[in-house]
């Protein structure tokens, strides 16, 4: 028999903040550091969804499968695919495109989520 883990995500946000990046470090304390898109889940998963966020797009090159890593915006998917809303993030991507993606990836979200709240 397998054992079961239960993930419990909590709906009010977590009292930590979230830094995604696969090289750069914050400049002010007080982050939680992800270099991963399994690293991003897996954090959330452990400590619930952080009151906020500040995502990088590009997060490198997988030298074991030769390809592109997951993506800030691959992150941001997954949140929206769990349906967990973040309180406040911002996007510190050099990667103009893939940064409003993000952005518009959870923007969007965001005004779905309060539009249906007024119903």
């Amino acid at each position: 028999m397998g054992v079961t883990t239960t993930v419990l995500l909590l709906p009010t946000p977590a009292p930590y903040k979230l830094y995604l990046d696969d090289l750069r470090t914050p400049r002010s304390s007080g982050w939680v550091v992800v270099r991963s898109f399994e690293e991003f889940v897996a954090t959330i998963k452990r400590l619930g969804v952080p009151e906020e966020i500040s995502f990088d797009h590009d997060l490198g090159w997988d030298e074991v499968l030769n390809c592109e890593r997951k993506s800030g915006y691959d992150c941001a998917k997954w949140l929206v695919e769990q349906e967990l809303l973040v309180p406040r993030f911002n996007v510190h991507s050099a990667n103009p495109v893939g940064a409003a993606n993000i952005r518009g990836l959870l923007g969007n979200y965001a005004r779905f989520r309060e539009d249906g709240a007024d119903r």
